[in-house]
C-alpha cells in the first residue's frame, strides 16, 4: 500500500477531526490535506518528480510531516537529517543523497553556509525570511493550488524514505524504506480511522527517528489527534497529556524516568493515558517497576527494532507487565521485564553464530531479522548493504539471547562485546548489576586497552547522593558476577553522554575513559 494513501483515508472518513495540536493551535485532517495538495504542487512547479530527494533539517513541526506526505504524492524521496547534526556530517548525508531541495530551520542555515552542493535558491527556509537567495517556506506554497494534482505511482517495493543512521557515532548510512517497510507494520497493527474511535497521541521522539515517523504515520492513519513536541521537556510533556486527556505516548527510558523524578509529577493528572509504548534504549528495571507503579491505569508495551528493520521486530506486550500471580509468576514475570519480548507474527528472527548459524537456547549471538518491510539496503553505499543484508537477513548488529519460552534478551553491541583474555563480557549484563546498587543512578561499561589481558572492563557511572566508591562498586559486582566480568576500574561522572533516542554515546566514553588502566574518583575531567 502507498503510505500516501494514509491521509486520504483518513481525511475523507474523519476530516474534521484534529489530526494534530502544535503550539496550541488545532488542523484537522482536511485542513492537512490541503496544506499536503499545496505543497506537493508547489514542489512539483519546482522541478521535482518521481525519485528525486527531498530533505528536511527541523526539530519536530508539522512541517515534518507534511513534506513526507508531499513528497509522496509526488513519488519523490523523503530525507529527514538529525538537527544536532554537525557542519561535516550534514555535508556527508548531503553529499550521499544528493537532495534536490533541502527544507531547513533558520537556525540550521549556517551548517550549509559553504556546502556548493545545495544551491541557494534550493534551499527552503522553514521559520524565517528569504535571504542570499534562498526560498521561504511561505513564499513557496503562497498560490498554489489545494486540490490534489499529482497521484503517486510508487509500489510497495520502491523506497519512500531514506533516513540516516550512525550520524552521531560513525560515518551515516542512507536506509532504504519503502512503502511496505511502513504500510507492513501499521496494516497489521492500527486499526484504520473510525467516527466513533477517538484518541489522542503524544508524539515526543523525533521526526528524523524511524520510531517518530512511524509513530506519526500510525496517527494518521489510524486517525489519531497528535500532540507534536519540538523536543521533549520533562513538565510540558506532563502539561500535554492533562491538558488534552493523550491517550497514548512513546518514551525512551531516559524521558520516563525524567518525568517520574520531576518534582511537580504529583501535581499533574496523568491518569487518561492508556497505552505507554518504551524503547530505543535498554529500560533499567527499577525505571520500568516504579513506572508500572506510578502509572497504574497504563498499558506498557517495549518496542525494540532499528532503523534498517524499519521500527519494531520484537515486543513485550502489556500482560508482561503485569506483576501479579504467584511468586513464581511474578519472578518470571520480573525476568522478562529485562527482555525485548518475542517477534512479531510478520517477522522471522533468529540468533546466529559468526558463521550465520543458529546458536542453542541461552547462548549469545548476533540478533538477525526477515521480513517484507525490511530496509532495501543503504543508499549509494554497495559495501555497507552487503555486510548488512546477507541472504535476506539484517544482521542488527545487537547481541542476544532467547530463553526457553522465545523471550529475546539484548547482550549488547556486537562492536561493544569487551574481550578480556579470551572471554567475552556482555556491557548490559555488568550495567544491569551496577544499577541495581542503591547508589548508583546511571552506568555504562566499556572496554579499555590492557597489555596482558587484552581488553580490561571500564565503569563509568553516576551515582546518587549518599555516594559510592570504585572500591565498594568494584566488591559489589564481583558478589554477583564471574571474576572475569567485573570491572577493573570505575570512572565516576556528572551525566553520561546519550543521543536524543537516550542511547548511551560509548565512542564518547571510549574516547575520553579509554586510554589505559587508572582510577577516576569523584570527577569527570581527570586528565589521563
Amino acid at each position: 500500500m502507498n503510505t500516501s494513501e494514509f491521509l486520504m483515508i483518513s481525511t475523507a472518513i474523519v476530516p474534521d477531526r484534529p489530526v494534530m495540536y502544535f503550539d496550541g493551535e488545532a488542523t484537522t485532517f482536511a485542513e492537512f490535506q490541503e496544506k499536503v495538495n499545496k505543497l506537493a504542487n508547489a514542489l512539483s512547479d519546482q522541478g521535482v518528480a518521481a525519485g528525486d530527494r527531498v530533505a528536511m533539517m527541523q526539530v519536530n513541526t508539522p512541517h515534518c510531516i507534511e513534506l513526507y506526505f508531499a513528497a509522496a504524492q509526488l513519488d519523490a524521496i523523503y530525507v529527514p537529517i538529525n538537527f544536532r547534526a554537525k557542519s561535516e556530517e550534514l555535508k556527508i548525508m548531503l553529499d550521499i543523497a544528493q537532495p534536490s531541495m533541502l527544507f531547513i530551520g533558520e537556525r540550521y542555515l549556517p551548517l550549509i553556509s559553504s556546502h556548493e552542493g545545495m544551491p541557494a535558491d534550493r534551499v527552503v527556509v522553514l521559520d524565517g525570511p528569504a535571504t542570499d537567495g534562498r526560498i521561504s517556506y511561505d513564499d513557496l506554497v503562497a498560490g498554489a493550488m489545494a486540490d490534489q494534482l499529482h497521484f503517486p505511482e510508487s509500489d510497495d517495493d520502491d523506497t519512500t524514505v531514506i533516513m540516516f543512521t550512525a550520524g552521531t557515532t560513525g560515518v551515516p548510512k542512507g536506509v532504504m524504506l519503502s512503502h511496505e517497510s511502513f504500510s507492513g507494520l501499521l496494516l497489521s497493527t492500527v486499526n484504520p480511522a473510525d467516527p466513533d474511535v477517538e484518541e489522542t497521541n503524544l508524539v515526543t521522539v523525533p521526526l528524523y527517528h524511524i520510531a517518530g515517523l512511524q509513530a506519526s504515520l500510525a496517527a494518521i492513519y489510524g486517525g489519531r489527534t497528535m500532540l507534536i513536541m519540538r523536543q521533549f521537556e520533562a513538565e510540558e510533556w506532563m502539561s500535554l497529556v492533562q491538558t488534552y486527556r493523550a491517550d497514548r505516548a512513546m518514551l525512551v527510558p531516559t524521558m520516563l524516568k525524567h518525568v517520574m523524578e520531576h518534582p511537580k509529577f504529583e501535581e499533574f493528572d496523568l491518569s487518561s493515558l492508556d497505552v505507554i509504548t518504551y524503547g530505543a534504549a535498554p529500560m533499567p528495571m527499577e525505571v520500568i517497576r516504579d513506572a508500572i507503579n506510578k502509572f497504574p491505569g497504563a498499558r506498557f508495551i517495549n518496542a525494540f527494532g532499528q532503523t534498517e528493520t524499519a521500527s519494531t521486530i520484537t515486543m513485550l506486550p502489556p500482560e508482561d507487565h503485569v506483576l501479579e500471580g504467584t511468586q513464581e509468576e511474578i519472578d518470571k514475570k520480573l525476568r522478562r521485564l529485562t527482555s525485548i519480548g518475542k517477534p512479531l507474527e510478520d517477522v522471522e528472527v533468529q540468533i546466529v553464530d559468526e558463521e550465520g548459524n543458529t546458536v542453542a537456547s541461552g547462548e549469545v549471538g548476533e540478533i538477525v531479522a526477515r521480513s517484507s518491510r525490511m530496509m532495501r539496503g543503504y543508499w549509494q553505499q554497495e559495501a555497507a548493504t552487503q555486510e548488512a543484508l546477507r541472504s535476506g537477513w539484517i544482521y542488527t548488529g545487537d547481541l542476544g539471547y532467547q530463553d526457553e519460552d522465545d523471550y529475546i534478551y539484548l547482550s549488547g553491541r556486537a562492536k561493544d562485546f569487551i574481550k578480556r583474555g579470551g572471554e567475552m563480557v556482555s556491557p548490559e549484563e555488568v550495567e544491569q548489576v551496577l544499577m541495581s546498587h542503591p547508589n548508583v543512578d546511571d552506568a555504562a561499561v566499556i572496554g579499555i586497552p590492557d597489555v596482558e589481558w587484552g581488553e580490561e572492563v571500564r565503569a563509568v557511572v553516576v551515582g546518587r547522593e549518599g555516594g559510592v566508591d570504585e572500591d565498594e562498586l568494584i566488591r559489589y559486582c564481583n558478589e554477583r558476577l564471574s571474576s572475569f566480568k567485573r570491572p577493573r576500574s570505575v570512572v565516576f561522572i556528572d551525566e553520561l553522554p546519550r543521543n536524543v533516542m537516550g542511547k548511551v554515546l560509548k565512542r564518547d566514553l571510549r574516547e575520553q575513559y579509554g586510554l589505559g588502566l587508572f582510577s577516576h574518583r569523584d570527577t569527570e575531567n581527570t586528565e589521563n
